[in-house]
């Protein structure tokens, strides 16, 4: 199972976007969905590794938050609501939130494997370093090649040529993202088991 406790960063300084995010996040296939835990924290479940670093990345990429994934069990049955839930994966998202919030990179990994968690927190965080220094001309080119356009639509939806949207994919490191997502999501799967 995979915990996402996030808190958002600089929450003083700021607005809160908690209410916000979780509009968002919770069209996502969540086992539990997102939840306010604590002031400007949400909590959300998932038994998809691929999903958790979807929304890991998505979170990086908003540029507000820390991100903590639990790993492990989950008392069951699962309560209706999130907060409510209880196990060893929901203690160790909050522990790996707390790691976030100091880490160059706001994302941590903890979970009942401590080398497998650490092996899927270095390629997710390499990853995430990836989408934090992307520029917006770049996000926006990735996103539309990631809802499976080609690049000949992306250049026509974007107004730019064939050659630009390709320079801006270099430029994004998509190729590099891809990879890294799918080792990320491998050693999430290895470490939960």
């Amino acid at each position: 199972m995979y915990v996402l406790t996030v808190d958002q960063r600089g929450s003083r300084r700021n607005i809160d976007r908690v209410d916000s995010l979780i509009n968002d996040l919770n069209r996502a296939p969540l086992l539990r969905p997102f939840e306010r835990t604590a002031g400007d924290e949400a909590q959300a479940v998932t038994e998809s590794p691929r999903l958790t670093v979807t929304l890991a990345l998505d979170l990086i990429r908003r540029g507000h938050w820390s991100v903590g994934i639990g790993l492990g069990r989950v008392d069951e049955p699962l309560p209706a609501s999130t907060r409510a839930g209880r196990g060893p994966a929901l203690e160790a998202a909050r522990q790996a939130v707390t790691r976030a919030k100091s880490a160059h990179v706001p994302v941590a990994v903890t979970g009942p494997h401590a080398d497998s968690a650490e092996a899927a927190e270095t390629a997710l965080t390499l990853v995430a370093l990836i989408v934090s220094r992307r520029s917006p001309q770049g996000h926006a080119a990735v996103g539309l090649m990631d809802r499976g356009h080609t690049q000949a639509e992306v250049a026509q939806a974007l107004g730019i040529s064939k050659q630009a949207v390709s320079q801006r994919l270099s430029a994004a490191a998509w190729q590099p993202e891809v990879a890294g997502r799918s080792l990320a999501e491998r050693l999430l799967r290895e470490a939960d088991l």
